[in-house]
């Protein structure tokens, strides 16, 4: 194999890599955007709490549907569904441990989340990745 076929192959796999990471943030941001929006309309029917579950739980359906069409492009099923699930489950238990942490060692709580983010971020695409891609 030539060098510039070895070159070419490199390049296409990293171009489908840089575009799923893309499209990963553009789910994310949105399903941010979709969890504060249903969450601030049911405050005025619902304590904060449940208003805060029904939205995650909109904001999880919409991940998931948006994950497998348009991140990943694969098909969903029962068994992606619950990869999803426990992804976010390690996800969510992750952020908690990191921003307690994060506030142990110091850091105030208003940027706690900085570093928590930039640790978790990565980790829920490559937990999210393995279990829509297998």
């Amino acid at each position: 194999m030539r060098t510039r076929d070895i070159s070419d192959r490199l390049s296409r796999h990293w171009q489908g890599r840089w575009g799923e990471v893309l499209r990963f943030g553009v789910v994310g941001v949105t399903a941010t955007a979709i969890q504060y929006g249903v969450y601030w309309l049911l405050l005025a029917v619902a304590v904060p709490t449940l208003a805060m579950t029904v939205a995650y739980g909109v904001s999880f359906a919409f991940n998931f549907y948006a994950s497998t069409r348009f991140t990943f492009r694969v098909a969903a099923s029962a068994k992606r569904g619950a990869g999803f699930a426990l992804s976010h489950v390690v996800n969510y238990l992750l952020q908690m441990a990191l921003l307690n942490l994060f506030i142990g060692l110091g850091v105030s709580r208003q940027l706690a989340p900085i570093p928590m983010f930039a640790i978790c971020v990565p980790v829920n695409f490559i937990l999210v990745r393995y279990f829509l891609k297998r």
